[in-house]
Order: structure tokens, then sequence, then C-alpha cells
């Protein structure tokens, strides 16, 4: 049964954009069957980081007094560059107050978990990425509602303290559980960790259908000036999170880390949030909607171009480990112990 479910998770996780592009297109086809689930999408998003919660451990909050300085960076870029970028694109393309409110939620939420897999493939500083999506996210009840209160009061009413609520009952209270059981229970729970992958993307691509089966007009009439400012968002966030780590002086395998963690957003968390705060206003979760595709197509890709940059001096990775061993196995160099 378990390997059943690691098989699943892979296909799962390698088919994961493939997957919401299906729910959107759902969600636009039958509006009325993928509506149902609205009402579901907190519970949804509680069960990601339930899981989210059970792969944590100490250890990957110790970069945080190891290396303070490298997480400090990436909060920062986080909570900075991300919200000011949505502001900005929410002026210069004067979007509609739903469709503004919606980027710069995206904009405000912390880091998505996708961001530590894509900066496994593309060869970054996983270590780091883990502690910043950590971080990031217990910081998300603050931050999350101080800074649309701050950015986003022009276009729509806000009230931070009923978000502030939201997000602890949607994040906080779910990750803690998530800690705790993995504390614990620790190998008992094998199974379930297993299955947390398939889990999660269920989860994820049926909040996708119903946030767009919830818009599905509106999305007609704007889907395409929404998706360009999501895809404008995300790559201001790409590129900037990588100059900001350059211009601060962090090495190779940093700046990829930061440009992947400040570019993908926490999707799920935007459109829930839109969903429960802004209900009158549909379109507010759209950009989230999108996000949740288009940040996992952009982040694999990138990280396809970041995994051939290499550093001077630089360790090698997991991935030359395994490149190097299967070189030598197939040159037939390979000690025997592996090569049986």
């Amino acid at each position: 049964m378990l390997q059943v479910f690691v098989t699943l998770s892979r296909l799962a996780n390698k088919y994961f954009a493939v997957l919401v592009v299906f729910a959107g297109i759902a969600g636009f086809v039958i509006p009325e069957t993928c509506k149902l689930a609205a009402p579901y999408i907190s519970i949804l998003l509680g069960v990601v980081m339930f899981g989210m919660g059970l792969t944590l451990s100490p250890a990957d909050f110790r970069e945080v007094f190891r290396r303070p300085r490298d997480v400090a960076i990436g909060i920062v870029g986080q909570f900075v560059i991300m919200p000011v970028s949505a502001w900005v694109l929410c002026i210069v393309m004067d979007l509609p107050p739903e469709v503004a409110v919606g980027l710069m939620l995206l904009g405000c939420c912390p880091g998505g978990t996708a961001s530590n897999v894509v900066t496994f493939l593309a060869r970054g500083d996983v270590a780091l990425s883990v502690t910043i999506t950590s971080c990031t996210t217990l910081l998300a009840p603050v931050m999350t509602p101080a800074l649309m209160y701050l950015f986003a009061s022009e276009w729509l009413e806000v009230d931070p303290v009923a978000m502030f609520v939201s997000i602890v009952q949607i994040i906080v209270v779910p990750v803690a559980a998530g800690v705790f059981a993995h504390k614990w229970l620790g190998r008992k729970l094998d199974n379930i960790v297993a299955a947390l992958p398939l889990v999660s993307v269920i989860s994820i691509v049926t909040i996708a259908a119903a946030v767009v089966g919830g818009a599905q007009k509106q999305l007609v009439s704007a889907g395409l000036l929404v998706f360009a400012a999501v895809a404008l968002h995300n790559a201001m966030g790409l590129g900037f999170g990588y100059l900001f780590a350059k211009m601060l002086g962090m090495n190779l395998s940093k700046r990829k880390c930061l440009s992947i963690e400040v570019g993908m957003q926490n999707s799920g968390l935007g459109a829930a949030l839109a969903t429960v705060h802004f209900a009158m206003n549909p379109m507010a979760a759209l950009p989230s909607a999108i996000g949740a595709l288009w940040h996992n197509i952009t982040g694999p890709v990138l990280a396809t171009v970041f995994a051939k940059m290499r550093e001077e001096g630089e360790e090698p990775s997991f991935f030359d480990r395994i490149e190097a061993l299967a070189a030598k196995q197939k040159a037939g160099d390979a000690p025997e112990a592996v090569q049986g």
C-alpha cells in the first residue's frame, strides 16, 4: 500500500501543472458543479498546511540561527518585492478594483511549498528554501493582513483583524498540529506522509476548479487581463528575487533559492482568503487561481535553466553525484557493490 501511495504521489507531482489546467477547464465548462466545492476551500487548504507541518522538524528551523542573515534576506524579499510589484502593476495596468485586490492578495501571501521542490530541481539551497517558506508561512497571519491593509484598502474595504483570524485558522493551527503529530507519532505516520503530495495536489486542484467555476462569467470578460497581470507579477518576483540576492552578495545557490522563493506564492491561501473575505467580488480570487497554474509552469522551466548554471568552487549537488555515478557505471568503473 505504501508503494502505491508513493507511486501515485510521484505521478501527481509530475503532472501537477497539467492537472491544474484540467481543473481550470472543468471550472469553466461545468461551473455549477465545481462551485459546490467553494465552501470547503479553507478546509482543503488546511489539509495542505497540515501536510506541510507533518514534513517539518526542528532541524528545518535551525537555519534561522545558523544563517540569520540569509533567512532575513529571504523574508524581506518575499514581503517587499511581491507586494510592491503587485501594487505597481495594479497602478500601471489600471486594473479593476476586484482584480487589483486579488493581485495584491496573491502578492501579500507567503511562499508556496512547491518552491522547495523547484529549488531542489534548480540545484539551489534547499535548506534555506525550506526555512524561508516555513518562516514566511508562520509570519503570514501578521504580514499578509498588514500589507493588504496598507496597499489594497484604496480599492476595497480590508478587515485586517478578520483576515488575521482566518490565516491563523487556515495555516498556523494546521501547521502546528502537523508538527506536533510528526514529533509524537514519528514513523507511525509513514503511510500518511507518503500520501501527502497526492492529497495536496488533489486539494489544490479542487480549489482551482472551485474558484474558476465561481468566477466563470467574469473570466470570459477579463481573463486575458488577469492572466497578463499574474504572469508579469510572477516574472518580476523571479527576476527581482535573483537580483536582490545578487546585490547582497549571495552565492549562486542562494540566488537561485531567493528567485524561486520570492516568485512562487502560496496561491491556495490567496484563493481561500479571497473566497472568504471578498465573496461579493468573485474576480478577486482569479489571480490566485491562475497563479496556481502559472507558478507551477514557470518554476520548473526556470529550474531547468538554473540547473545548468554553475559557480566556480561550487560543491557537487545531489544531481551531480548521481550523474557522476551513472557515468562511472556506464564506463564500467563503478565499485563492485554499486554495479551489483
